[in-house]
């Protein structure tokens, strides 16, 4: 993936020169999702409370994630995709919009497909009031908000085919919009083959009007957005780590100190295919 550099003086000195965490959220009209990330970034800061951590939105919320970069100046940052699979936000917005803007940045893999991703799955399920051993006529769907493009799916149906081998069921990925089957669909399929049990998780970061339309599909339990768990804070981190690590990020635009980030080497790692969950 690529990656984007953002941070002042004074936390570039906080933290010993580590670049600051953005932690990029999509934005919602709901406004419990607003509250819900403002959480789930207070669960980052106090797993490291000397990490500069801030929230930047592709869209509807402030603050929106060019002015954060502004805000941040010409320092470093990493940027890490509050969304849970390969898609046109991961690929190519935030890495325009980092590109844009006069920070070094690396932009993070997203959140999903990886073992943590199906910790806060299995969770919430479980809270839900998934049995701890499911019987035979037991099965899931996997909502998730959809997308035209077929890295995305292809990672929704990875995080499905985790969740089924961790629950011992089938698991069927489906779509609030812009790919096939919808929740109804899926859950009429699982139905027809003689699944009786069929719960709806919701792979969402917070609550919005995806969630609560593909909860309403359920014919039996529905499980929370992902929201403040533990384990999508611990997420956020590694991502954050691994882009850190990783030789093959890159920098990209021109910052206020004249370093060169040419936003094509962006693009160029956004697309490319995206390595095993770790």
């Amino acid at each position: 993936m690529t990656a984007t550099t953002v941070m002042n003086k004074r936390s570039t000195a906080a933290t010993g020169g580590a670049p600051a965490l953005v932690v990029v959220a999509h934005g919602s009209r709901d406004p419990r999702a607003l509250s819900t990330v403002r959480a789930l970034l207070d669960r980052v800061r106090a797993l490291r409370p000397a990490l500069p951590v801030h929230l930047g939105h592709v869209e509807l919320n402030e603050p929106l994630l060019p002015d954060t970069l502004a805000a941040l100046g010409d320092g470093a940052a990493v940027l890490v995709p509050l969304l849970l699979s390969r898609g046109h936000h991961v690929k190519r917005d935030i890495p325009e919009l980092a590109a844009a803007s006069p920070a070094r940045t690396r932009v993070a893999a997203p959140l999903g497909p990886h073992p943590l991703l199906v910790d806060a799955l299995q969770a919430r399920l479980t809270e839900a009031g998934w049995p701890t051993h499911a019987g035979p006529d037991h099965a899931v769907v996997l909502a998730s908000a959809g997308s035209r493009d077929p890295e995305s799916r292809a990672d929704t149906a990875r995080t499905a085919a985790a969740l089924s081998a961790r629950l011992g069921v089938p698991v069927v990925p489906a779509y609030a919009s812009a790919a096939a089957p919808t929740v109804p669909e899926a859950v009429r399929t699982l139905t027809a083959r003689g699944y009786r049990r069929v719960a709806v998780a919701a792979c969402f970061t917070a609550p919005g009007r995806f969630a609560t339309e593909c909860a309403a599909a359920a014919p039996w339990i529905a499980s929370e957005p992902l929201g403040t768990h533990p384990s999508m804070a611990h997420l956020l981190l590694h991502r954050y780590d691994r882009a850190l690590g990783s030789g093959s990020a890159s920098t990209a635009g021109k910052g206020a100190r004249g370093t060169a980030r040419p936003a094509t080497t962006h693009a160029a790692h956004a697309s490319a295919p995206h390595p095993a969950p770790v």
